[in-house]
């Protein structure tokens, strides 16, 4: 089963873009590997110009058979699997996004400061690091 969340970014002029993960919304899942390996603008932006995503991997990776296992690349319905109707969704500002956006169980966006925030279940969004931190401490 899927745990499901979704992965925005907030640009320098308030947009913000969104795209949906299906896989491994969790902290220790997307969450931790957001936080890892996706750190800069332009990663983010490049991983959501793809638009939504299966599985999250460590790297984008490029364009493979969207069943294959093993590799670290990300999988995309759009780039992988041929959907259409997969791309980002678009928000004037977060104040938009957050009236507007596609709710899941984990939300993260990257603030124009490259801050990593998460809400889960729909609440205030917090430090992303804090709660993976808070979480581990709890293991």
């Amino acid at each position: 089963m899927g745990t499901r969340s979704t992965i925005a970014i907030e640009n320098a002029d308030g947009l913000v873009f969104q795209v949906y993960c299906h896989w491994d919304g969790y902290l220790s899942g997307v969450g931790k590997t957001l936080l890892d390996h996706y750190t800069n603008h332009d990663q983010v932006h490049e991983l959501i110009s793809h638009g939504d995503i299966s599985s999250l991997g460590t790297t984008i990776g490029t364009k493979h058979d969207f069943n294959a296992m093993g590799h670290d690349g990300t999988t995309f319905y759009g780039r992988d699997r041929g959907e259409s109707g997969c791309t980002a969704r678009l928000f004037t500002d977060f104040h938009d996004y957050t009236a507007n956006h596609k709710c899941q169980e984990y939300e993260y966006i990257m603030t124009k400061d490259s801050v990593w925030l998460v809400s889960r279940d729909g609440y205030a969004y917090t430090s992303l690091k804090d709660q993976i931190a808070m979480e581990l401490s709890y293991d």
